[in-house]
């Protein structure tokens, strides 16, 4: 059974660990902080064989190099971004398997927040690596792609299994929940849900990994398909300007 250790990086990143304890293999998933990923994994009494990474930006592969001079990990990354993984060792993308032990994970291709974004889903484990994609209650801003990009990419995540667990990157939560609130006034699960992260964030808990059902039924970059959500935003019919207007008003909120 894969172990994950999580834990807080820089100002609000979380890093994690995927351990098969059969193998002892050990894959960082993004690197933010070379040093806190290096002394978390000897904490733990683990080394480091691979990095997983799942988009470019400086918060998710700024420590490969340190961490593969120190380890000798091999760097998993997606093609579409390759020349701005450093040190990548594999380039991969969509329907491409990457394995950890006896474990194999199914990469997804979910653009939209950079053009080459991808994640790691592991369905033996019932979970899944979405970086910078899909946040608690939220999405990734749409830097490099488009709408109808990122929309795509949300589809793609709301196909997984329902009791997948979502390891999100970004302990965004709270703040997510103030504007979801705003979109669906009258959503009682999301009510609930609201209720429950206000309590965990006062007692300093995490809000992370969440599992895809609850965000399915909550999060409103997931639901711009909900025919009822799409007419609140003045688009019936239209998952794609639904999703568009949703992420515009999350970007001025």
């Amino acid at each position: 059974m894969l172990k994950v250790h999580q834990f807080p990086c820089l100002s609000d990143n979380y890093g994690y660990l995927a351990h098969d304890p059969a193998s002892g293999e050990t894959a960082a998933i993004d690197t933010p902080d070379a040093g806190k990923y290096l002394a978390e994994a000897a904490a733990q009494g683990w080394t480091i064989t691979q990095i997983w990474n799942t988009h470019w930006h400086p918060d998710h592969a700024g420590g490969n190099l340190a961490i593969k001079e120190a380890t000798g990990a091999m760097i998993v990354g997606p093609a579409g971004e390759a020349e701005k993984i450093p040190g990548i060792d594999r380039a991969v993308k969509g329907g491409d398997k990457v394995s950890l032990g006896q474990m194999t994970a199914d990469v997804l291709d979910v653009p939209g927040h950079t053009l080459g974004h991808i994640a790691y889903s592991l369905a033996s484990e019932k979970t899944a690596f979405v970086g910078d994609a899909v946040f608690a209650l939220g999405c990734g801003r749409v830097f490099e792609g488009d709408m109808a990009m990122m929309w795509e990419s949300m589809t793609r995540v709301k196909a997984l299994p329902a009791d997948t667990m979502l390891y999100c990157a970004h302990e965004y939560t709270q703040a997510n929940a103030r504007f979801a609130e705003t979109v669906e006034t009258k959503n009682a699960a999301l009510k609930a849900y609201i209720a429950e992260i206000d309590d965990k964030r006062a007692k300093g808990e995490r809000t992370v990994p969440m599992p895809l059902a609850r965000e399915l039924e909550t999060n409103p970059f997931l639901r711009a398909d909900v025919p009822e959500l799409q007419a609140a935003m003045g688009h019936a019919g239209d998952a794609v300007a639904t999703f568009a207007e949703i992420r515009g008003r999350k970007d001025r909120f």
